[in-house]
């Protein structure tokens, strides 16, 4: 019989079980939603949003173009475009419970991937802290807008390791901006999403934010938008094999595991 010390010795740790995505978004607070136009965030996220909104987190958005662009109407003057548009994503913000729109007014359809538009993501993010960044896919192959493809670039690299690492953008130590690490990304039109959201309970709440932006719905309705994706729901089975739920959004899910950074040497 082996001795007890043997004994004890033999037997190994139990291995720490590791929190789940529920678990982690529990302990968040705050979210910042970066996108190339108004609108964008609601048809992409509107009611993944609406769930941070409603477990309490600060969740903020920022608008990279003005949305200049959007339209058919060849006697539409572009100012008057972004006013509209400007306004429609605030109703919509309120929809969805957002504490605050941020406008950079950038001219729609002519984004570019600059030194100074990442130094622009990165001091954000050092000032908001978010918990989790949700902003497009740019890296997905097919057919994309241009502004979608250089925003969802800018804001990866922003993110890691700009953001993260002091000597990135150190300029921005004067303005108070101290480096921040983001726990999670979320890459929105993603081709090879891995993170799905039930969306349900929030479905008609982003239908709602959705028809704020009028000069972007050709006149649908409530019921024409909501029995759209009824329909597309009971159709869909391998969508709903996929990802589990009824009605989902759908994200490549990135996790920034490096250590924080170290505290700053006192003044």
């Amino acid at each position: 019989m082996p001795s007890a010390a043997r004994t004890t010795r033999s037997r190994k740790p139990a291995a720490a079980s590791q929190p789940t995505v529920e678990e982690k978004w529990a302990a968040y607070e705050r979210a910042l939603i970066i996108t190339a136009h108004p609108d964008d965030a609601e048809f992409l996220a509107g009611g993944t949003i609406a769930k941070m909104c409603d477990l309490g987190w600060d969740v903020r958005i920022c608008v990279a173009t003005s949305g200049d662009k959007g339209t058919r109407d060849p006697a539409m003057r572009p100012q008057e475009l972004a006013a509209t548009r400007e306004a429609e994503q605030r109703a919509a913000a309120q929809v969805l419970g957002l504490r605050e729109c941020i406008f950079w007014g950038y001219p729609d359809g002519f984004l570019l991937e600059t030194p100074e538009l990442r130094g622009q993501v990165v001091a954000l993010i050092r000032r908001l802290k978010p918990d989790v960044v949700v902003s497009w896919d740019g890296f997905r192959p097919g057919f994309n807008h241009h502004d979608h493809r250089a925003i969802g670039r800018v804001v990866r690299d922003a993110l890691y390791p700009a953001a993260h690492d002091p000597l990135y953008f150190a300029e921005q130590r004067a303005d108070g901006l101290a480096a921040h690490r983001t726990a999670e990304l979320l890459l929105a039109g993603a081709e090879d999403a891995d993170f799905h959201v039930d969306i349900e309970p929030w479905l008609e709440r982003k239908v709602d934010a959705i028809l704020c932006h009028t000069s972007q719905i050709d006149g649908r309705t409530r019921d024409d938008m909501l029995k759209r994706w009824r329909d597309a729901a009971k159709k869909d089975r391998e969508r709903r094999k996929r990802t589990g739920f009824r009605f989902s959004e759908s994200f490549k899910r990135i996790e920034m595991r490096r250590p924080p950074p170290p505290a700053a040497p006192p003044a």
